[in-house]
Formats: structure tokens, sequence, C-alpha cells
């Protein structure tokens, strides 16, 4: 008597499910990531656990490098024509808010010169950019 033998398959690994979860994993973190928005030059923010504040409706960025870079409307300026360009702004300045975005290691004289420049054109806000402690970029 002959005894019909079954094929036995070999094992095998379903790429399947784990190719969803891959993709799944990439679309959850592409959304989740924010994109900070920084020109041409590189800038190290100061830390701070303080909480964030609400994103103002209208504001002024400047960039103030560790070499001494500002950066104004995406264009390197010196410091008498960012005086100008701000007080151009005139009376709207005093509902916007003036965002200094200055390096770590920034000199401390250079941006107190930024803030009075902020404040003789007539920024009623002035808001200094740092990053979250555990946020490293």
């Amino acid at each position: 008597m002959a005894f019909i033998r079954k094929r036995r398959e070999d094992p095998r690994v379903e790429l399947t499910p784990m190719v969803d979860v891959v993709f799944l994993l990439l679309i959850f973190f592409m959304i989740s990531t924010t994109f900070v928005e920084t020109p041409g030059i590189s800038i190290k923010l100061p830390e701070s656990s303080s909480q964030m504040a609400e994103k103002p409706q209208e504001e002024i960025k400047v960039y103030f490098s560790r070499s001494g870079e500002i950066t104004f409307n995406e264009e390197r300026v010196e410091l008498e024509e960012l005086r100008r360009r701000l007080s151009g702004y005139g009376e709207k300045a005093r509902t916007m808010t003036f965002l200094l975005l200055a390096d770590e290691e920034a000199r401390h004289g250079k941006v107190v010169q930024l803030m009075d420049a902020a404040r003789e054109a007539g920024f009623g806000k002035l808001a200094i950019a740092t990053e979250s402690r555990g946020e490293k970029p």
C-alpha cells in the first residue's frame, strides 16, 4: 500500500505586512515633523525651559549669526540699513512682533543693539526665539 506524501513547503517570511508598517511609520514621521524656516545662515538658538508662545499674526524676523551677520527678509543688511527699514513700518509696527533669532554664541552687545533698533522703530512686541531643552537640530 502506497501512502501519499504531502509536500512540505519551505518556511518563508512574508514581507508585505512589514513593508506596510514601514510605510505607515514613514508617513507618520513626515506628517508629525515640524520644519523651521531659516535662511542660508547657520544659527544655533539658545535653550529655554519655558513654554512656547502662540505665533502672532504679523511678525518681522531678524536673524543674527555668530559671526555678526544680520539677515532681514532673506538678505544681509548692516545695522543702519536695518534701522532704516524698520522705521518704514511706521504706526503698523505697534501691532507687529519683532522676532529676533540670534545665535547663542552671538555677542550680547549686538543683540541689545538689535533690540534697541526695534524699540526705536516703534515695535510693540519683542520676541526672542529659543529651542526646547530636549530639542536639538
